[in-house]
């Protein structure tokens, strides 16, 4: 296990040069932001979005107060009736406490599974954080769940009531369900759930959800991977963890196309961190909360101190003060792009709730590429507080605000096939494709990803001939000529003031 961020830096840039190779050298072409809809009703408090398997026109949102709403992306317009309402079970749905997660099953399209993590109250005693399952009749057509078919997963108790995580998801790679967990709440993990192997707070879980290793216990309906790196008998020991270290996970993510792990981890008063575990780790990092935080020791409470063994530095950190353009309170880890749009393919997008920042940066050298963004995509404040992000079927990339809002970070090219941006695919495209076969370099005709335009990219064409990307039920964010994007880049690069280097209303 690697143990300073020099050398856990250059892995990451191994690690993301061959993808970031095939792409090219010009600036990502992001136009603006679009809101796409608004989550209906009063009080709403949207934290997360998704698509399902097999449903490429539709986003699910998350609102913290114990609903899961269906976005029609085509339309703009939200379903009248919640896809899932389980208010009567959700604790407290209000800070950081509330329905958090929701991940749909890699094999949705056939067995209708998905899966949601929620905070409850069991009656006398602590809080827990209960994931849980349900089942769909119609994976492709159902517009409403059955409570009936909730099946627990597992649950834990929780500290203290912030501090929950919430992210859930499954591994492209290895099909598993991860789970983010928090420290157990208060200031400076008084519990030391960070460091501790014999709890699941502070933590990345793994677990499969479809085995059963506990059949005698219907509140655990999981299997534990055999390759899970703590599935050793040592005493104390909790074999479902998978990575330990963290503060406040509350937003992470796979990159669809590689299957490394991004994991946005809120820092306490001085730093907000993004780690990274690349898609082939065994597992098994220690990210240093509550030793460390972000880069530095932990510099309140007395509890700071040298990296531990094993430790993994986070890719990127900033200060926890708010200050424009790169500083914040309260990091929300987001996507890498992984869209139709080849000028923007590979960058991780990411932002900050109590500050109201965006910002994105390329994964082989986040230090020198970071931009500050919101003037960009959020021009008028309309954003306002970003809980979340969420990914489409396509790999467009949103943003979510709290009020309900759901924005589309808009690029030149937003669905694939549609090799000459013009929002729709048609010949045109077709004959786009044919006079760049053979040529390779981040052109738009490269519809995979690969590289090169090839037969493969015929078949992306093919596939999707006739869609016509989604249309904004509102006004866009002014879209700037090239020069004016270049221009702003260059600004932002300019002013990005770093903490020293080796040289609210939403979780604290």
């Amino acid at each position: 296990m690697l143990g300073v961020r020099q050398e856990w830096k250059a892995l990451v840039l191994g690690v993301c040069a061959t993808v970031l190779s095939a792409t090219s050298t010009a600036k990502a072409e992001v136009t603006g932001a679009s809101l796409v809809g608004t989550v209906p009703g009063s009080g709403v408090s949207a934290v997360f979005a998704t698509h399902a398997p097999g449903r490429p026109d539709e986003l699910f949102v998350v609102d913290q107060r114990g609903m899961i709403q269906i976005l029609n992306l085509q339309s703009g317009e939200f379903n009248s009736t919640p896809f899932l309402n389980i208010t009567s079970l959700v604790d407290d749905a209000a800070n950081e406490q509330g329905l958090l997660g929701l991940a749909f099953d890699p094999d949705f399209v056939n067995n209708g599974y998905f899966y949601v993590n929620y905070t409850r109250d069991p009656g006398p005693g602590p809080d827990l954080t209960q994931i849980e399952r349900y089942q769909l009749t119609d994976p492709l057509t159902d517009t409403l769940a059955r409570t009936r078919s909730r099946t627990p997963v597992l649950d834990f108790e929780q500290d203290f009531s912030n501090h929950n995580g919430g992210w859930i998801g499954f591994s492209p790679n290895d099909g598993y369900l991860y789970i983010a967990t928090g420290d157990g709440g208060s200031g400076d993990d008084p519990n030391n759930r960070g460091q501790s192997l014999n709890t699941r707070l502070g933590k990345i879980l793994r677990v499969d959800v479809h085995g059963d290793d506990f059949p005698a216990d219907s509140t655990e309906n999981y299997a534990v991977p055999a390759d899970n790196p703590f599935v050793d008998g040592s005493p104390g020991t909790l074999d479902d963890i998978w990575a330990f270290g963290l503060r406040n996970p509350y937003r992470a993510s796979f990159d669809r196309q590689t299957g490394d792990l991004w994991i946005g981890d809120v820092g306490q008063l001085a730093r907000e961190e993004i780690n990274f575990q690349p898609a082939d780790s065994p597992g098994g990092e220690n990210y240093g909360w509550r030793l460390r935080e972000g880069d530095i020791a932990t510099p309140t409470g007395g509890v700071g101190g040298p990296e531990p063994p094993g430790h993994v530095g986070p890719v990127y950190d900033y200060v926890s003060n708010g200050s424009f353009p790169f500083g914040g309170e309260a990091v929300i880890g987001g996507y890498v792009y992984r869209g139709a749009d080849p000028e923007v393919r590979g960058r991780y997008f990411f932002a900050d709730s109590n500050s109201s920042r965006l910002w994105s940066f390329e994964p082989s050298d986040p230090d020198g590429t970071v931009q500050n963004i919101e003037s960009l995509l959020d021009p008028g404040n309309d954003i306002f507080i970003p809980t979340s992000f969420g990914e489409d079927a396509d790999g467009n990339v949103y943003v979510i605000a709290r009020g309900g809002g759901v924005f589309r970070i808009d690029t030149s090219i937003q669905i694939p096939g549609d090799y000459d941006g013009s929002g729709t695919v048609d010949a045109d495209d077709y004959a786009e494709w044919r006079s760049r076969y053979g040529q390779s370099g981040g052109l738009a005709a490269d519809g995979n990803g690969d590289g090169v335009v090839d037969a493969a990219d015929y078949t992306v064409w093919r596939d999707n001939l006739g869609r016509t990307s989604t249309a904004p039920t509102a006004a866009a964010a002014p879209e700037p000529a090239a020069a004016a994007l270049l221009m702003l880049a260059s600004a932002a690069t300019a002013a990005r003031r770093r903490p020293q280097r080796r040289a609210a209303t939403l979780p604290r």
